[in-house]
């Protein structure tokens, strides 16, 4: 683990390809947000978020996501990518990820996404189930997070 993504519960580790660059011959922006949705599913993973889904009508959308960028990225390298929960409400939660380069050993990227529970069969969004906020606590361990008394 990363010193800074010490308090982050999820962290994935990818490597920068090639076909990564665009023509500026840094890693392209676009590229950020794929990492950041493997941050979310490896941490919907780990938080039971979508185990739900298969046997229910039950799942999430992407209702937002925010970047920002630190340093450029540049192949060869490898980034760690870590995910936490900012804060849970009644049909939502946030997360805020953390990108690091292993090459240059600091932050590159930060964002912040948010997650809808949505029932897809009614066309609305629900609350949280109680089974998730349960395991999230648990993923999340003794950290204060808005939302998660």
């Amino acid at each position: 683990m990363h010193e800074l993504l010490a308090d982050f519960p999820v962290v994935i580790e990818l490597p920068v390809q090639w076909g990564d660059q665009d023509a500026l011959g840094h890693v392209n922006n676009v590229i950020f947000f794929r990492w950041w949705e493997s941050s979310r599913i490896a941490y919907a993973e780990r938080a039971g978020i979508i185990r739900f889904k298969p046997d229910t009508t039950i799942g999430t959308v992407l209702a937002s996501v925010k970047c920002d960028f630190r340093k450029q990225l540049l192949f060869p390298d490898t980034v760690l990518v870590g995910a936490r929960l900012l804060k849970i409400g009644n049909s939502s939660f946030s997360l805020e990820h953390r990108l690091v380069s292993r090459k240059q050993n600091a932050v590159a990227a930060e964002a912040h996404s948010t997650m809808v529970t949505f029932d897809f069969k009614q066309q609305s969004s629900v609350r949280v189930p109680d089974n998730v906020r349960q395991e999230i606590r648990q993923l999340e361990g003794s950290r204060a997070v808005d939302g998660l008394s």
